[in-house]
């Protein structure tokens, strides 16, 4: 049978019509997704985004440090040869303006400042964090009923960081600048304390220059 001109017109409107609705359906389900994917984003934490980009360069990070250890290479070496001097004195400015070191000012202040520089120091182990979750089961997230005091073993690497974390502290505070201890024996050369404290900037600066001068006035036999 052959086709009017009437069907024909009205097949090609039919097949529009499913086309349409095809891209009906398929522009529906594409703006559902978006709509889920911008609910999941208005839902996490403001700072989602750094956080996910710091962690990101920080496995980059120590993906190059295993490379430069099987190589036998000192990475932090290998890290400065890519880095400008332009580079290097914008983030020293950066560094110096974002934590300025203002010296002693409190032991509050002083306790912050060492919590800062140890929480930059941590760095995540996602194997860890993905076993213990697993471990933990329902427990990962505690609530008022969950009985987990005691249950956590910290792990031989830990506590090797923490080991030298402490010895490095120990060693920052014996070059620290401390009262010196009175010594009985030494020669009393001073008429109160503040003549002591110059007569030992004295002695630290001109000493080994005046030595022969402070001899000859002890035993009067100075010209």
């Amino acid at each position: 049978s052959v086709e009017t001109p009437a069907s024909q017109k009205r097949e090609s409107r039919l097949r529009k019509f499913r086309e349409l609705h095809l891209k009906r359906n398929e522009a529906r389900k594409l703006n559902q997704q978006e709509v889920v994917e911008e609910d999941k984003k208005r839902k996490l934490p403001s700072n989602w985004e750094a956080k996910k980009a710091r962690l990101e360069w920080e496995l980059a990070e120590d993906h190059k440090k295993k490379e430069c250890a099987a190589r036998g290479e000192d990475y932090h070496r290998v890290k400065l040869l890519d880095i400008t001097a332009d580079d290097a004195e914008r983030w020293e400015r950066k560094k110096k303006k974002k934590n300025p070191d203002t010296g002693f000012a409190g032991y509050a202040e002083a306790q912050f400042r060492q919590y800062q520089r140890l929480t930059k120091q941590i760095k995540p182990d996602l194997d860890n964090y993905e076993k213990q979750r697993e471990e933990c089961g329902e427990d990962f997230h505690p609530t008022p009923n969950s009985l987990i005091h005691g249950t956590h073993v910290p792990t031989k690497a830990g506590i090797d960081r923490m080991v030298e974390d402490l010895e490095k502290q120990i060693d920052k505070r014996s070059k620290y600048s401390r009262r010196r201890a009175y010594n009985d024996d030494a020669d009393i050369d001073y008429i109160n304390e503040r003549n002591a404290k110059f007569n030992k900037k004295a002695e630290r600066f001109y000493g080994k220059y005046a030595g022969e001068i402070k001899q000859n006035l002890e035993r009067g036999t100075a010209v």
